[in-house]
């Protein structure tokens, strides 16, 4: 018995020595799987979608308003019952100015407008942009809105303030802009109309500029007679705000209306309004 107890021990220690170096191979291969295959990275945050702040053009003839809100990256649309004539006002504005929305393509702006009795309403109104309106979606931070008069007065800043979103209406000129005021004087003062805003062209400029977009299109496209139309617009309203050379950007209007109707078959109408309003202007700069 003792005999085969001894024969038997060693085949007993060579099998459990097997077992044993078998049980740390795996332990071993397991551990170096993990550690060679740690937990995936955590996925980066997506980028911040790009965001627009609504202009505020409140108080504005719609001719500018309109052009702010493109400038700005917006489509807009006129609700109510006053439609889009160039020198009708905004009195309302929806989403509200300020707010930081993010740019769905081109955000869609309602406007409310004020029929402007002073000026007659020729032909059709413009109650939408080219530009087809998206989505109004809100970022998640909003900008500061902008309190128009009454606001608290904040501690002045050690950095320069930012520059506005549009133009002032009624705040006098900056430093860097008095030497370009003192160039472009009006030739009248309307009561409390907007000033002539130094970072567009002259209106004369604009006249020119108009005479060859025609004279370069031949076709009377819908974009092309929209866009005749719009700057027309812009510069019979400035004229009659007194705006600086209106009357001879006027007189060169009516030319790029007699190349309208010569090339398109349209612009007779056009002149009539120019005319009118050149004579308006002639009186009042007298």
């Amino acid at each position: 018995m003792a005999a085969r107890l001894v024969s038997i021990l060693p085949r007993f220690a060579i099998v459990t020595f097997v077992f044993l170096f078998a049980t740390a191979a795996v332990t071993f291969a397991a551990g170096k799987q993990i550690a060679s295959n740690p937990g995936k990275k955590a996925a980066a945050a997506p980028a911040a979608p790009p965001t627009l702040v609504v202009p505020d053009v409140r108080n504005q003839a719609f001719v500018f308003a309109k052009g702010s809100l493109e400038d700005s990256g917006f489509a807009w649309r006129v609700a109510g019952s006053v439609h889009g004539f160039a020198a009708n006002t905004v009195t309302a504005q929806s989403p509200a100015a300020g707010l930081r929305v993010i740019d769905t393509g081109a955000p869609l702006v309602t406007v409310t407008l004020l029929r402007n009795a002073r000026y007659a309403e020729h032909g059709a109104p413009e109650d939408a942009s080219l530009l087809r309106g998206t989505k109004i979606q809100l970022a998640d931070i909003p900008a500061s809105p902008i309190v128009p008069a009454r606001r608290a007065k904040a501690a002045k800043p050690a950095a320069t303030k930012p520059a506005p979103l549009t133009p002032p209406k009624v705040a006098p000129p900056k430093k860097q802009e008095r030497a370009a005021v003192s160039k472009r004087p009006p030739a009248f003062v309307v009561p409390g109309a907007r000033r002539e805003p130094l970072n567009e062209m002259p209106l004369p400029d604009r006249a020119r500029l108009l005479g060859r977009f025609i004279e370069s299109n031949p076709q009377p496209t819908n974009a092309n007679v929209k866009h005749w139309l719009y700057q027309h617009e812009w510069i019979v309203v400035g004229a009659r705000l007194g705006w600086w050379h209106g009357a001879e950007a006027l007189r060169i209007l009516i030319t790029d209306d007699a190349k309208a109707q010569t090339r398109w078959g349209v612009g007779s109408r056009s002149a009539e309004v120019a005319r009118r309003a050149l004579a308006a202007v002639e009186a009042r700069s007298r």
